[in-house]
């Protein structure tokens, strides 16, 4: 039985409807693009100034500033976002201050996934009394509160940016360690472990070379998210006077130093609040936009 051609014009698809759908889906994928290219950009010209910058043009030193030139207001001659009560230069501040941020937002992050992966993947591969033992203890450190258990290591080993490194991957390695095992127990089962292991191959031989790439952009996605809290975090402690001791310059010691200035000269906290925002902001959005790109749940 032939069909009428009127019926095979009306149900062929129209080229207003598939031009429309067209751009649809390139909206969404530049929008998918802006996600991760746009949190990105901005990163990397934030690690551009931090830690290039200083040395291919000469920025005044971060301490050591005149009392002749203090409290010098927004783009003065020599000092871009002015100086402080002591006269330093905040623009220079502000710059050494994130590469000490992001030192230990990237310090944390390895030790928590080094360790704290490690721990994970062997703990949910071998299962039995290994697996209760190291999640058990796990469990001790995350039934404390983060930011307590932080501050009394921290207090313990003094101030200074190692130091904080450290106290801050006390929240960070138990946390990977749980990524990791959940990640493990959902690869463990599948056919190409499976057929790995039947075929002989060594433990760590799985895990290294079929466990590990396969989990990581799950862990990658999380040290993103992870680095933005760490951020926080180090911020607070140097707030408290936990961290980088002054006149060492960090976001956190130059928000605490200029509370006391805040209804006078409210840009020695406004501006390094700013810079932790933006920063922690885009690790965020990094995070998930790599997320929602991955498929990772």
């Amino acid at each position: 039985m032939s069909v009428p051609a009127a019926d095979l014009l009306s149900t062929a698809p129209q080229p207003e409807a598939a031009e429309a759908a067209g751009r649809a889906l390139r909206a969404r994928g530049w929008l998918r693009s802006a996600e991760i290219v746009v949190p990105g950009a901005i990163l990397v010209l934030l690690l551009f100034f931090c830690f290039i910058w200083p040395l291919v043009y000469p920025v005044p030193k971060p301490v050591g500033g005149s009392l002749q030139t203090t409290n010098l207001p927004l783009w003065s001659p020599g000092h871009i976002l002015g100086t402080d009560m002591v006269g330093d230069d905040v623009m220079s501040r502000i710059l050494y201050g994130g590469r000490v941020s992001f030192e230990v937002a990237a310090g944390v992050q390895v030790i928590g996934l080094v360790i704290g992966g490690l721990i994970g993947m062997v703990a949910a591969y071998r299962g039995g009394w290994l697996e209760a033992v190291l999640m058990r203890a796990l469990d001790v450190f995350i039934a404390f509160p983060s930011l307590v258990l932080v501050l009394a290591i921290a207090d313990s080993l003094g101030p200074s940016e190692m130091h904080v490194i450290w106290a801050l991957s006390a929240f960070s390695i138990p946390a990977f360690a749980r990524v990791a095992r959940a990640a493990t127990l959902r690869l463990r089962d599948q056919p190409f472990v499976v057929a790995a292991r039947l075929s002989g191959t060594r433990a760590w031989r799985i895990m290294f070379g079929h466990l590990v790439p396969n989990m990581m952009p799950q862990l990658v996605t999380f040290s993103l998210l992870g680095a933005g809290i760490t951020i926080i975090l180090e911020g607070a402690l140097d707030f408290l006077g936990y961290g980088i001791p002054p006149p060492g310059a960090s976001w956190g010691n130059m928000i605490a130093a200029g509370q006391s200035f805040i209804s006078v000269y409210p840009r020695f906290v406004v501006v390094p609040s700013i810079f932790l925002l933006v920063t922690v902001l885009c690790l965020n959005l990094l995070g998930d936009g790599l997320r929602s790109r991955w498929g990772v749940r």
